[in-house]
């Protein structure tokens, strides 16, 4: 169950990072080179491990995601998994 929650985590984090900038190595945002302006997707928290759970059990935790660059940034088709 953990490891179905991790690999539901990961999908979830990568389809994020596909909609907007590429995370750079640190924690600085990512800016998308040669443009004046661009958004960049921020994490502030990058890993979440769940605790075990009874099955059937209601995991609910909240995933930041910010916009540190100057321009809007579009977070669009998410759907859960």
């Amino acid at each position: 169950m953990i490891a179905k929650r991790t690999l539901v985590f990961f999908i979830a984090m990568a389809m994020c990072a596909g909609f907007s900038v590429p995370l750079s190595a640190s924690d600085q945002p990512a800016l998308v080179p040669g443009s004046a302006g661009s958004p960049a997707v921020f994490f502030p928290e990058k890993v979440f491990e769940f605790q075990p759970v009874v099955d059937g059990a209601k995991v609910v935790h909240d995933f930041v995601v910010m916009n540190k660059g100057t321009t809007l940034l579009l977070i669009e088709n998410v759907r859960t998994g």
